[in-house]
């Protein structure tokens, strides 16, 4: 994040307005609630305004008025609406990794990691959507990128193919936890729907125009309104382990030739 922000503008022009430490940006009088503000306070009330009002419902104006303060102290805390979800996108990072700790079993850590991002994204759906695009550049996404790159490089990974697996399992885990969490940001009705179409669109479909869907359609309709991720999480896992393997196999080859050549 930028060490300035953007403050008003005057005569056309744009004054920066430096951002000070968290400390220094508490409020020394409760807010009319009686609360004292905090950046973790401010990204809370919102996570639960996104919860209940979605993203539409979230500005600065309105966040104000749930926390009892004017809207522009929102702007001490954050670079703009921005900065705020790049925030609460760190909060759903740092939520998925509390608790979590590396074994030393490279492919169990990387599958309860990944399941934990899910986990957390999907608890807050609304706040999934607008932030899993995004790259926070914060402390607990690092801590998290750091994670991940550290697991498959002490797993013997080469830097080109860990830093391949990395990004297939850090895009996976966050556009399934879009894709999931965005079925659940639908109305109720609307996601009711949607499930329906398994048994009442495409379990319908005649055998002898729809072969294919007609010969699974039940299983269709059993699997197909629950998340594919733990599934396909497990395949990249398999790839990249077999990826490791035939790695080790090649040395191997390669050690074996050369001892053919010396002797």
């Amino acid at each position: 994040m930028d060490s300035r922000v953007s403050g008003v503008a005057k005569g056309g022009r744009t004054v920066a307005k430096d951002v000070v430490p968290e400390e220094a940006r508490r409020r020394r009088r409760p807010t009319r609630q009686g609360t004292v503000l905090s950046e973790r306070l401010i990204v809370e009330t919102a996570l639960r305004m996104l919860r209940e009002h979605g993203s539409a419902g979230l500005s600065a104006r309105r966040l104000g008025a749930a926390l009892g303060a004017d809207p522009s102290t929102l702007y001490r805390y954050f670079d703009g609406m921005d900065g705020l979800t790049l925030a609460i996108g760190e909060e759903l990072i740092g939520q998925a990794l509390d608790g979590w700790a590396a074994t030393g079993l490279w492919r169990r850590d990387l599958r309860e990691l990944g399941l934990r991002i899910h986990r957390a994204y999907l608890a807050h759906p609304q706040a999934a959507v607008l932030t899993a695009g995004r790259v926070t550049g914060r402390p607990r996404e690092i801590a998290a990128d750091e994670a991940v790159l550290g697991i498959l490089r002490t797993a013997g990974f080469p830097d080109p193919e860990a830093v391949l697996i990395f990004q297939a399992f850090i895009d996976q885990s966050l556009a399934f936890a879009a894709l999931d969490a965005g079925a659940l940001a639908l109305t109720e009705a609307s996601r009711a729907s949607d499930e329906r179409q398994w048994e009442s669109t495409y379990a319908r479909l005649p055998a002898s125009d729809f072969p294919h869907i007609a010969a699974t359609a039940r299983l269709l309709a059993a699997r197909m309104n629950h998340s594919a991720y733990p599934v396909a999480l497990d395949m990249l896992l398999a790839s990249a382990e077999h990826r490791l393997q035939a790695l080790h196999a090649g040395r191997e080859g390669d050690s074996g030739k050369g001892g053919d050549t010396s002797s």
